[in-house]
């Protein structure tokens, strides 16, 4: 599915991942149920609530002219407790890991 962009990882989506909530930017145009489906069926976990806010897209200028970069949706996304996403937990383990050995 082309829903799904990428996975966030910023100090507010690694805090919420805690929660058991996990944040990805999708496409503009899709809609809540699709992705819950989808992340329901591809990742095998059950969503409890999916929250969505539209983040603006950025001005940009080529010369004279004055453009802009394409505005996209950000998903966060509650799991029901006992389930995760493995691919993102270990990637968020193996930064933190990393950033202790480098400050030592």
């Amino acid at each position: 599915m082309d829903g799904i962009k990428y996975a966030v990882f910023t100090d507010k989506s690694i805090r919420l991942l805690g929660k058991n909530q996990y944040t990805s930017n999708v496409e503009s145009g899709s809609t809540r149920t699709e992705l819950k489906h989808w992340v329901e069926l591809f990742f095998g976990v059950k969503v409890i609530a999916m929250n969505s806010h539209r983040l603006p897209g950025k001005g940009r200028r080529m010369g004279p002219i004055m453009g802009h970069t394409m505005h996209y949706r950000r998903m966060i996304i509650t799991l029901q407790p006992g389930y995760s996403i493995l691919p993102l937990r270990k990637k968020i383990k193996s930064k933190k890991e990393k950033n202790l050995n480098q400050n030592t």
